[in-house]
């Protein structure tokens, strides 16, 4: 798989570059960046130590995209502490971000080779929007189109109907979604369901003793200590890692179904909500067009293994 992340670096998108990077059969081709969970600067130093730590410092372009939603101003998450890696430290990366926008990248990478390049998205959809309103035709050049966001008709994880990166910018997600793209969504809803590290598979990732393990380790803290006190027991939520390995190794995904996903913009209580529906809803509602195969459910143990061996010491 040659794949494109677009990402807005902290805490568990860190998790899923490290398994793009060193999964056997992946190439990481680029990382874009996008405004969401840090102030945005903040992210683009995220991803470069990162790929620094992987040991592919130079070997993996950074380009720095969208610094704001497409209508409403930002809101920063709070999962993952000021900095986005729960104060972890880490030292400067030696690599410094492309010059050229986001948006750009993205267009000419896919159309030079269409049909060739998967693309990741795992922070709110304004990249992947922008691209697609500049250059219509990437929605059919890209190979197919991961996307980590919104619920599957559950409550989110930033207000009772939203998920964070819909949230942020419905806007965007509404274009993504109408846009053509072969889409594979993975939502909040999975992530509580199959994406979640309790506290003895948590244990053997620390046991690994391995700088990517503790890599982690220092990385997940705060939001280990946001879902301790959320969740009432020792756990750690993956929705970006987990659609990461998904995209990689599609026999994770034990169950999904093909359906119709909308996404609410102007709701005041309901705004960045995903309805998720078959095509036809009766008789009174026109018959839609599927847009996305939502994922329901995926393998937690196949998941642990694709992280421990990124996080091995030895590169693949």
């Amino acid at each position: 798989m040659r794949l494109i992340i677009d990402t807005d670096t902290a805490g568990d998108d860190t998790y899923s570059l490290l398994l793009a990077m060193r999964t056997p059969g992946s190439t990481l081709e680029a990382v874009t960046i996008c405004v969401g969970n840090v102030p945005f600067d903040q992210q683009v130093e995220n991803a470069l130590a990162t790929i620094e730590a992987a040991g592919f410092s130079g070997k993996v372009p950074v380009y720095p995209g969208a610094r704001r939603p497409m209508v409403k101003p930002w809101e920063p998450s709070t999962m993952h502490g000021n900095d986005g890696m729960s104060g972890a430290n880490l030292p400067i990366a030696r690599q410094r971000p492309e010059t050229k926008h986001a948006v750009d990248a993205i267009i000419e990478r896919v159309m030079a080779e269409p049909g060739k390049i998967d693309i990741l998205a795992q922070a709110p959809l304004t990249n992947i929007a922008l691209a697609v309103m500049k250059e219509p035709r990437i929605a059919k050049a890209v190979r197919h189109l991961w996307i980590m966001g919104g619920t599957d008709n559950a409550v989110g994880n930033i207000t009772p109907c939203a998920e964070y990166n819909f949230f942020i910018d419905p806007e965007a997600a509404r274009i993504v979604f109408e846009a053509g793209f072969d889409i594979t969504l993975s939502t909040w809803t999975l992530t509580m369901r199959s994406g979640l590290f309790e506290g003895d598979q948590l244990d053997e990732i620390f046991a690994m003793n391995t700088p990517l393990s503790e890599f982690y380790r220092k990385v997940s803290r705060v939001p280990r200590e946001t879902a301790q006190a959320r969740y009432g027991r020792p756990v750690s939520t993956h929705p970006d890692s987990l659609t990461c390995a998904c995209a990689l190794n599609p026999e994770l995904i034990e169950s999904s179904r093909e359906a119709v996903v909308r996404i609410e913009t102007m709701g005041e209580i309901t705004r960045g909500f995903s309805a998720i529906h078959p095509p036809k809803l009766g008789n009174r509602w026109p018959e839609y067009k599927v847009n996305a195969r939502v994922i329901e459910k995926a393998s937690n143990d196949g998941f642990l293994r694709m992280m421990k061996q990124a996080f091995a010491e030895d590169q693949p």
